[in-house]
């Protein structure tokens, strides 16, 4: 059953075609993306109030464990892509030439059926599970506690004769980068398209593995933009994350296409 189910997936994502771009690709979906957050403003604002909000009430909260907290942030990272659901929907309605608002982003979350959630709860799990990982490395091997970011600069960051903070990165990075891989043209693509959860992350490894410099270039854009409203005291995430939402939309629209019937991919 499981070799069946491999093979529909590989045979669905077969249907779609991985387009080859350049390194300036990004820039374009940068521009797609700040177009369609200018044309819908209000329900892309909503989605960057959320998110700042919720990261406010996590550094709130644990402000004084900053050995979770680190970890509860960079894990809000994973878990982006799915909650962005509703800006790929005011972007493909734009695209359609509607006039969508908040309602339309609403409605991308009525669960017409279980793809998206599936998707939402694997990386949920994947969240999860980096903060399970990155509070226990840091309480393990830290050489004192870590409850506030000046433990973590003095501890972690800057701690004489040790890797901690070294490993801390690469760990985080072994986890990212599967999962980057596995979402950066599948969520939009399971909004858009009648294919299952496997062959939207099969399309989107292949969208990865077939022009690495580039995607490395979009994955290092989103990371850097996203630490820049981190940083900002969460004020950034307001702008940044409809932005970066909306231009995620664009990237999937110009790197997949389907296969015209009776050609080969």
């Amino acid at each position: 059953m499981a070799r069946v189910h491999a093979a529909r997936a590989i045979d669905q994502s077969r249907r779609y075609r991985v387009r080859e771009l350049g390194p300036d690709a990004p820039l374009r979906w940068l521009a797609a993306g700040w177009k369609d957050f200018t044309r819908c403003p209000g329900a892309g604002l909503a989605h960057g109030v959320a998110f700042a909000a919720f990261g406010l009430a996590l550094v709130v909260l644990g402000h004084r464990q900053f050995w979770g907290l680190s970890g509860a942030l960079s894990g809000l990272l994973l878990v982006a892509p799915i909650l962005a659901t509703g800006l790929y929907a005011i972007s493909a309605a734009l695209e359609r030439g509607e006039r969508p608002g908040l309602r339309t982003a609403i409605a991308a979350w009525a669960p017409r059926d279980g793809r998206l959630v599936l998707f939402g709860v694997l990386l949920a799990a994947a969240g999860t599970g980096w903060v399970l990982t990155s509070a226990s490395l840091i309480t393990t091997f830290a050489d004192g506690p870590v409850a506030e970011p000046l433990d973590f600069v003095r501890r972690v960051m800057l701690a004489e004769g040790s890797l901690l903070f070294e490993g801390w990165l690469v760990l985080g990075g072994v986890l990212a980068a599967p999962v980057f891989a596995s979402t950066v043209v599948a969520v939009p693509m399971l909004m858009d398209r009648p294919v299952g959860v496997l062959a939207a992350v099969l399309t989107s490894w292949r969208v990865v593995l077939g022009q690495p410099f580039t995607m490395a270039v979009w994955a290092a854009t989103l990371a850097l933009l996203t630490l820049a409203g981190l940083f900002s005291a969460m004020l950034g995430l307001v702008v940044i994350v409809p932005w970066l939402g909306h231009a995620s939309w664009h990237a999937y629209r110009e790197l997949v296409e389907p296969v015209p019937a009776g050609a080969a991919d």
